[in-house]
């Protein structure tokens, strides 16, 4: 049978029984998926390919050391191992995707406690939900300027490039979003705070 056809968990398998070609299958059936991934978060080339590399390295130690028991979930295990890769990058460069407006409304400030209980977590978890729920009632030209700042860091000088549209255009789209997602926040009474 040719390696293609065979499913991740065997090939996870075999490489742990010591086939060193079946991870690169395994690389090259998900690379492009993973690599999108990474590179979706940190819109760096050089820094998507430290993190995808970084990202194998991992799952190969992991696999070395038989702690690998995701049945089956090869792909979506990885792409929590780069996902946290991706924060633990802008954790050490201390550019977490975040805004300050005049501290009024800092609700995307980011948790950078590694020892976050479970309960915390779950709270953060649904914060982030409900946040990315109201982002998503936004006007388009808002919500595009919102997420490029927000989660992809950007700064103004760069939206304004990517949209075709002024900085103070991009300053006034990011201020208008925010209070447009404050509006709501007060209407429903919603909390976020944790």
């Amino acid at each position: 049978m040719r390696k293609e056809a065979i499913t991740d968990a065997v090939l996870v398998s075999n490489y742990i029984k010591g086939d060193e070609s079946s991870l690169e299958v395994l690389i090259k059936r998900h690379k492009q998926r993973i690599y999108s991934f990474i590179y979706s978060k940190v819109y760096d080339r050089d820094i998507s390919e430290d993190v995808f590399q970084d990202t194998f390295i991992k799952v190969i130690k992991t696999l070395k050391k038989g702690k690998y028991n995701e049945e089956g979930k090869f792909l979506p295990w990885v792409m929590r191992i780069a996902h946290n890769l991706v924060i633990d990058h802008f954790r050490k460069n201390k550019r977490m995707p975040k805004f300050d407006n005049s501290g009024e409304f800092n609700i995307f400030s980011v948790i950078s406690d590694s020892a976050l209980n479970a309960e915390k977590v779950m709270v953060k978890a649904q914060v982030e939900a409900d946040v990315r729920r109201l982002i998503e009632e936004l006007p388009a030209d808002q919500k595009e300027v919102l997420v490029m700042r927000m989660y992809n860091d950007m700064s103004f000088k760069e939206i304004s490039e990517r949209t075709g549209v002024s900085i103070n255009t991009a300053l006034g789209r990011m201020r208008y979003a925010l209070i447009n997602m404050r509006k709501v926040i007060e209407k429903h009474n919603i909390v976020l705070t944790n």
